[in-house]
């Protein structure tokens, strides 16, 4: 029904808390209160970060707890529908949660992998094995958030330059000889044969006033590796404009959820228990392709995200 679907995808986790309050009990009192349905015994404690905007422009983070679930999303980042889920207790790790959906849904979906082709993340998917399996695996092109683990590190040398640097993000510099400025070296693009990217010189690409240009051991471009690091230098450059326009796709996950949360009844559900947590995710995202479907059908293809409008 649709060419395109899948090709940019998203995956994020969203906390859902459960209907029961915490247990906090023995193993003696446990037993003594088999069959009472007042509590919620497959649900656990989670932490989430979230990063946040305020006014002015200022990133900060946020951390939500709740005691109840998670449900992990795969989901088509254009068109805003559901691809595949888990459900975890809430204190399940994204990351690990983000390998199986891949593998169950190149296992029972392969087509739809074989269409894919880019995984947006944030940094809880921040994990060189997920980003290798993308790429190597299913030719998927990894856009998925880097934490800074560099303590008292602004920028490493890369290997086999004297005077070429890298941050944490993988934007790449280079120092002049002559005077010690530093200058952000030009993006060339990525080359698939040779699995590299380029950069060029930025004194010839913007024209720069670069005093030891001839000294410079950069004649005109250089290329790194992704063997270098494919946790931090991925087929879309972390520093490109391409990467900044595909990765604000990412925000139709926040979407997906709110309308888990409001039209689907997440906020105020009555359910407890895994198995009738992942019922009740599973109907809802079901309702979700169901309606789409319809609207299709009905020629009304730009209603598709819409769990509301009348068809």
């Amino acid at each position: 029904l649709i060419d395109d679907f899948g090709e940019v995808m998203a995956v994020d986790g969203k906390a859902v808390e459960s209907f029961a309050n915490p247990h906090d009990y023995d193993k003696e009192e446990l037993k003594k209160r088999k069959g009472d349905r007042r509590s919620d015994l497959e649900a656990n404690w989670g932490v989430k970060k979230y990063e946040c905007e305020d006014e002015d422009g200022n990133t900060y983070e946020e951390l939500k707890s709740w005691f109840g679930y998670k449900i992990h999303l795969l989901i088509d980042a254009e068109y805003e529908l559901p691809i595949n889920f888990t459900v975890t207790q809430a204190s399940a790790g994204e990351e690990p949660q983000a390998h199986k959906l891949v593998e169950d849904t190149a296992e029972k979906h392969s087509e739809l992998m074989e269409n894919c082709r880019h995984l947006l993340g944030d940094k809880g998917y921040d994990d060189g094995k997920l980003s290798k399996k993308l790429y190597d695996e299913h030719e998927i092109k990894p856009i998925i958030d880097i934490r800074n683990m560099w303590e008292g590190e602004g920028t490493r040398i890369l290997p086999g330059w004297n005077n070429i640097v890298y941050d944490y993000k993988a934007s790449v510099y280079c120092y002049d000889p002559a005077t010690g400025v530093r200058r952000e070296m030009a993006y060339g693009g990525f080359e698939k044969k040779r699995e590299t990217l380029k950069y060029r010189c930025p004194a010839r690409h913007y024209g720069c006033d670069c005093k030891g240009k001839k000294e410079c051991s950069v004649s005109s471009s250089i290329r790194i590796s992704l063997s270098e690091d494919k946790r931090r230098f991925t087929p879309v450059a972390r520093s490109s404009y391409k990467w900044e326009r595909i990765s604000n796709k990412r925000s139709a996950v926040e979407r997906v959820n709110s309308r888990l949360e409001g039209p689907l009844g997440f906020s105020e559900h009555t359910v407890r228990g895994l198995k009738k947590m992942k019922l009740k995710t599973g109907l809802s995202l079901l309702i979700m392709l169901a309606m789409a479907v319809g609207r299709i059908k009905e020629g009304q293809r730009n209603k598709i995200r819409s769990l509301v409008q009348a068809a």
